[in-house]
């Protein structure tokens, strides 16, 4: 059952299976439902009329009308401003940059995860844009040249070796299954590490951990771009 302040999804894809993952991992959220679902660009933007979601999943490669412009047309400049789109791709991105110009507010990999899901979601409605960090850590490897020892920005406490490596590998866009299988260590382990990085270095998301080891001078491994 909905309530007032529960995020309203509309899910706009081409393939049923992804529809039905998102509709299994949003449902499921205490604050979230999932209110219809479009299955080509198309039918979304009548679809997005006619239940009014606070978020639309949009697939960048879509039938008819692809999550771009579907983008430009609902989150655009002039577009109804209660309604957020968060664009999905499979490994895509160089389009992310033509994505948030047109009004995203978010590009997600579809396998990035159902927490990951769950938090650009909660992200789009706080007026964040969250971008997948496997994205992130490509781009940020492409434009930015790694920190140097005068301009690094420190965590608040110093960083256990175990938790460096597995900052590292987050940043590099890994899962905390992944880190945990490349680790050896429990996935209660990871969520441990990846909770007292936040903290440590003041970030949000898994997003801010990529950008922040930059900042630090901890910049991905090339095994962690290629897992990635």
């Amino acid at each position: 059952m909905s309530g007032p302040d529960t995020i309203r999804i509309l899910p706009a894809d081409d393939q049923g299976t992804i529809r039905a993952g998102f509709l299994l991992v949003l449902d499921a959220q205490p604050d979230m439902t999932v209110i219809g679902e479009a299955a080509d660009g198309v039918t979304a933007p009548a679809a997005a009329l006619r239940l009014r979601p606070d978020v639309l999943l949009a697939d960048i490669w879509m039938p008819g009308l692809d999550g771009l412009e579907l983008t430009r047309r609902l989150a655009g400049p002039g577009a109804d401003p209660l309604l957020r789109v968060v664009v999905t791709t499979f490994d895509l991105d160089e389009y992310v940059h033509t994505a948030l110009r047109a009004g995203a507010s978010g590009f997600l990999l579809k396998r990035s995860g159902p927490a990951l899901l769950v938090e650009a979601m909660r992200a789009a409605m706080s007026g964040d844009a969250l971008i997948s960090p496997q994205i992130t850590a490509r781009m940020l490897r492409r434009i930015v040249p790694p920190a140097r020892p005068e301009t690094t920005r420190p965590p608040a406490e110093p960083l256990p070796p175990r938790e460096e490596e597995g900052t590292t590998l987050a940043a590099g866009g890994m899962s905390n299954a992944d880190i945990s299988e490349e680790l050896f260590i429990s996935l209660a382990t990871v969520k441990s590490h990846v909770a007292g990085l936040q903290r440590k270095s003041s970030v949000r998301n898994r997003v801010g951990i990529a950008a922040w080891t930059w900042e630090s001078g901890l910049a991905p491994t090339e095994q962690a771009y290629r897992r990635g």
